[in-house]
């Protein structure tokens, strides 16, 4: 029920899978509001979270929302994944107060692969949007999680670790980047851990690292940005080629420029995964089509099957933390 484009695209992918492979999809929300669910079985869902909700408060009032039942069927063995379009942050705090977090956790975080078309796979960057606030901890954690998922999602034997920051200089940075390179530096996130040093924001497409970790709100900032930036230049490179006396030039180009976009379109690559529940939470983008559904449970099915949750809860090791972490993340689409 949730998405700019919901139920119709959310259901059209939903089919797809369920009619081309063999992994079998559950749908949740208003069986009346779905339209042609074909034969997939319907969890019956009277309330949705809407995109103006406050997480938190919405999760705890809406008890008969569709994603709520959507991470209570993860939680009671139902489903081995949920994949939503939705408010964000009403999904994780779903997945976070339904399924649990995982031992040790401080909080969970959003992990969005970022296309680096040197390598052909990749990078990590989390947490892109579930936490504001953080502590140098909950980096450490997040630099446990971010390498136990490229391990396991991009099949990378020893993931390279860094710290987004102003400068690559150890020096550079706000306290809680300083603090946090301390930390790494001298071992903190364990042998799992293979810590570079920081990155600035003009590094995401090199091949210096495979996981690039900051807090949310720093992370949801460069995420956006970067979607703009990929967005504005496809946009302004196709209206320059689609001109009349450039048809030529065009005609030789496509053939060469057709590849490139298609690991650039977020549409691709299955949406972000929540790293730190008791269980696997795949967050799509608000604007997704059948297309991005398709990737999204494909990815969902690939990494509860794979064991991407024992693999994170191993990979974490007590952090002091701060006051209270209870859920009501803050967070952007």
């Amino acid at each position: 029920m949730g998405g700019d484009r919901a139920p119709g695209e959310i259901v059209a992918g939903a089919r797809q899978v369920a009619e081309q492979t063999d992994i079998k999809v559950v749908l949740v929300g208003r069986p009346g509001d779905m339209g042609d669910t074909g034969d997939l079985p319907v969890v019956p869902a009277s309330e949705v979270i809407g995109m103006d909700d406050d997480p938190g408060q919405g999760v705890r009032r809406k008890k008969d929302s569709s994603l709520v039942r959507a991470a209570e069927a993860v939680r009671d063995g139902h489903a081995m994944a949920m994949v939503s379009a939705g408010n964000t942050g009403a999904t994780m705090a779903s997945a976070l107060l339904r399924m649990g977090r995982l031992p040790r956790v401080i909080r969970p975080a959003i992990a969005t692969p970022i296309p680096n078309l040197q390598r052909g796979r990749p990078t990590v960057l989390l947490d892109s949007g579930a936490n504001a606030e953080c502590t140098p901890q909950m980096l450490v954690q997040f630099a446990q999680m971010g390498a136990a998922f490229a391990r396991k999602r991009y099949e990378v034997k020893e993931p390279r670790v860094a710290l987004l920051s102003i400068g690559e200089e150890k020096s550079k940075g706000s306290p809680l980047v300083k603090e946090t390179y301390t930390l790494l530096a001298e071992g903190a996130g364990g042998a799992g851990v293979n810590f570079v040093g920081n990155v600035e924001g003009r590094d995401f497409f090199e091949d210096i690292t495979d996981v690039i970790v900051t807090d949310g709100f720093t992370g949801n900032v460069a995420l956006k940005t970067l979607e703009g930036s990929l967005r504005f230049l496809i946009s302004a490179l196709t209206g320059i080629l689609g001109l009349p006396e450039l048809k030529e030039a065009a005609d030789a180009l496509f053939p060469h420029l057709l590849p490139l976009a298609f690991p650039l379109d977020p549409e691709n690559t299955g949406g972000a995964m929540l790293l730190g529940v008791n269980g696997v939470c795949v967050i799509s983008h608000g604007s997704s089509s059948s297309v991005a559904i398709v990737n999204a449970i494909t990815v969902a099915h690939d990494e509860a099957v794979a064991g991407l949750v024992e693999d994170v809860a191993a990979s974490v090791t007590p952090m002091e933390s701060a006051s209270g972490e209870e859920a009501g993340p803050t967070t952007g689409r």
